[in-house]
């Protein structure tokens, strides 16, 4: 099975390295990341790291075989990339905060499973989002 995560992944952070951890447990992993346009323009701010950085750190990861920058725009940034990718991408798993009405369409029509995960720290671990920790940046 071959799963896919999205997200900006800016601020990597241990909550992003948990989640990762916990989608691999449903197959292959493999991450789209959002391009720095468009996360620029959901989240009407720049990001932090380039895209070139954080798929670097992407990479990096155990849990991760694979991610690429999403060629799209918006919250299903990730679908050109779908339709278009090599891997055959059976599973799209997304955070409470990502389940967005949109996605659960697209992978209706595709006939993709979505799996919508809560956010929990790794155990001994302190819960953290990317919107905490950016204002140590900002």
């Amino acid at each position: 099975m071959s799963v896919l995560v999205t997200g900006s992944f800016d601020l990597l952070h241990s909550g992003h390295i948990e989640f990762l951890r916990q989608a691999s447990q449903y197959g292959k992993l493999f991450v789209g990341i959002g391009s720095d346009a468009s996360i620029a323009e959901l989240k009407n701010r720049p990001t932090i790291f380039t895209q070139e950085e954080r798929l670097f750190m992407i990479r990096a990861i155990k849990y991760v075989e694979d991610a690429w920058i999403n060629k799209g725009m918006g919250n299903i940034d990730f679908a050109e990339d779908i339709r278009s990718h090599n891997t055959f991408i059976d599973t799209l798993v997304v955070n409470e905060d990502q389940d967005f009405m949109e996605k659960r369409w697209f992978c209706g029509d595709e006939g993709i499973r979505y799996v919508v995960l809560k956010r929990v720290p790794h155990l001994g671990l302190p819960e953290r989002s990317s919107t905490t920790q950016r204002r140590y940046y900002d």
